[in-house]
């Protein structure tokens, strides 16, 4: 039985792959930093300047100058900073 946590999870990361144009089925593990931008609604410039100030901790995976997001990362981090109440 999934709990509310995995149902959100599950629902912010089927959100993510529709906003980057893939499927449900087909969601990459890694995105970059551009489509990174795109799913938080910020530019890559932003993403920088939080992974440089430390001002949010949003997970990435860096290998020499790349820069990676774990979708499962950003779907936890989205999750919580949720806020409202749904009813």
């Amino acid at each position: 039985m999934q709990t509310e946590p995995d149902l959100l999870h599950r629902e912010i990361v089927k959100e993510i792959a529709g906003t980057l144009g893939f499927t449900e089925k087909n969601v990459p593990t890694q995105i970059n930093e551009g489509q990174a931008s795109i799913v938080l609604d910020v530019k890559p410039a932003t993403l920088c300047n939080w992974r440089c100030t430390g001002r949010y901790n949003l997970p990435y995976v860096k290998t020499g100058r790349l820069v990676r997001y774990r979708v499962a990362d950003l779907a936890e981090w989205i999750a919580k900073r949720r806020t409202g109440m749904e009813g």
